[in-house]
């Protein structure tokens, strides 16, 4: 499994990363322990060394899963978790009401990420979202000093545009900016990806896959039931999944398999491949529920497009009218 640095910083992890969104169950549905607990041991045991969960997913629950599946191979692995939400709980609900990441709110939500999780300390801790109601440098300011501490290695941002990066390099040196990216969403690449790459900050792409729409399981027919996130039509501020914009996009996900069966391979290997052909990319998120998704997400790594496969990509989604959004306004 090939490795990677996250920009200028001394932290490296497989260029593949075990996503686990989906292990929240409010968004994905039902989640099998046991299955989940098999692909993070398979994960780990095919060389895929970070972890990515965050509070809320679940909220809660992704973490306690996480910890649970990893159980003595923690030391193993870079764990990765994010902060920066508020909850209301009653009782055995946990409900999120908004974006939080005050000084206080991390320092002691950092602190319940490490009871759930087990561990003395956080590889790395990522601020989810910005909160537009506290100066984008007071989080980092926490982050600093649970660094001190000792409590976490590494820390940075997720979601986070160039201007709000630009105010948190004042404080301290951010080693990651997670944020979506994969075909059909590439609006980092105007500026978040170039900023990444000038000041040495690693990239995490998450959702590589489309949220499903690169997979090849999708079909005119298939219809998100009312709990998938995906049945609102949206996803992070574009309409991918509305009817209209959806079975266009399958046109181009048919001519990528197409592409890719050239190759011998699958249009999620081909998916994964083309974010890691980025040279600013650190580390690909993916989901994985069983072992044939390990072995196919895994397989993938090692393929390197060419500039004519890329070149070729491209004119398939010109050709069936089918954008991009690399011009469009990033989600914040």
């Amino acid at each position: 499994m090939e490795h990677r640095f996250f920009g200028n910083t001394d932290l490296s992890c497989s260029a593949l990363g075990f996503g686990t969104w989906e292990m929240s169950t409010t968004q994905y549905g039902h989640i099998d322990v046991d299955e989940a607990c098999n692909a993070v041991a398979a994960a780990i045991d095919r060389g895929i060394t970070l972890f990515d969960t965050a509070e809320v997913y679940g909220p809660y629950h992704s973490e306690s899963l996480l910890c649970k599946a990893l159980g003595q191979r923690r030391k193993e692995i870079v764990l990765v978790t994010k902060v920066g939400f508020d909850y209301v709980e009653d009782g055995d609900k946990v409900t999120t009401v908004g974006r939080k990441s005050t000084y206080n709110h991390i320092i002691a939500h950092a602190e319940g990420c490490l009871r759930r999780l087990q561990t003395d300390w956080i590889d790395l801790l990522l601020i989810h979202w910005p909160d537009h109601d506290t100066p984008y440098d007071e989080p980092i300011r926490a982050l600093e000093d649970l660094k001190a501490a000792g409590k976490i290695r590494h820390y940075g941002v997720s979601n986070f545009s160039p201007a709000m990066m630009d105010v948190c390099e004042k404080v301290g040196h951010l080693t990651a900016n997670q944020v979506g990216y994969h075909m059909f969403d590439r609006r980092v690449e105007r500026a978040v990806l170039p900023y990444c790459q000038e000041h040495g900050i690693g990239f995490m792409a998450y959702g590589s896959l489309g949220f499903g729409l690169l997979t090849g399981a999708f079909t005119p027919e298939t219809e998100f039931v009312s709990w998938d996130w995906r049945s609102s039509g949206k996803a992070f501020g574009l309409p991918l999944f509305e009817k209209e914009h959806f079975l266009k996009e399958l046109r181009v996900v048919a001519r990528l398999q197409e592409l890719a069966a050239r190759y011998d391979k699958t249009v999620a290997q081909l998916a994964v491949a083309w974010v890691l052909g980025h040279p600013a990319v650190t580390v690909a998120l993916v989901g994985m529920r069983n072992p044939k998704e390990l072995d196919e997400n895994v397989a993938a790594v090692d393929w390197k497009l060419t500039a004519e496969d890329r070149a070729e990509i491209d004119r398939i989604f010109e050709e069936e009218g089918v954008p991009t959004y690399i011009n469009a306004p990033q989600a914040l």
